[in-house]
């Protein structure tokens, strides 16, 4: 993907990017209002613990100019990093761009990539807070609709809406 003459790079992340991982998603989670319920400090310590996911998942990073903007974890087939996905869903989690690098097309490229990588899935699934309205205009705009009947609460106020693309 092409944005202003620069291309958006996406690849599995480098064990050595991990910890820049986790804090841009960190920080893409606070500044969209998606760690300010109550109980949801601890969250931030599992977004940057990007380490323990990757045993279970796949991370992949957004790259603009060489420098990592973005990362999301991808999970093929359950497993123990699936919150919602069923038998032939993939699921989609922890998806953050910098919050300067964002309008770049870091968060569409990665999309896209976990998309791409979905092929054998009957469809994907992801859950988002009520608040990342940004990011629910990135994901019906890539096709994904609103599955009401899959919202979820992990915790006592953090209402969770499931989207879902169909294969």
């Amino acid at each position: 993907m092409s944005i202003e003459g620069r291309a958006i790079e996406v690849r599995d992340a480098a064990p050595a990017e991990y910890e820049t991982v986790g804090k841009i998603v960190a920080a893409a989670f606070y500044a969209s209002g998606q760690l300010d319920a109550p109980d949801a400090g601890f969250y931030a310590d599992v977004l940057r613990d990007v380490e323990s996911r990757a045993a279970a998942a796949e991370i992949i990073v957004a790259l603009d100019g060489g420098v990592v903007v973005g990362g999301v974890t991808f999970v093929p087939r359950g497993g123990p990093m699936a919150d919602i996905a069923q038998d032939g869903e993939a699921e989609i989690r922890m998806l953050g761009v910098a919050p300067d690098a964002q309008g770049r097309g870091a968060g569409t490229a990665l999309m896209r990539e976990c998309i791409a990588r979905a092929a054998g899935a009957r469809r994907i699934v992801l859950s988002t807070q009520t608040v990342a309205t940004g990011s629910h205009r990135l994901y019906e705009h890539l096709g994904f609709v609103r599955d009401p009947g899959r919202d979820w609460a992990p915790v006592p106020g953090v209402d969770l809406l499931c989207y879902v693309l169909e294969r």
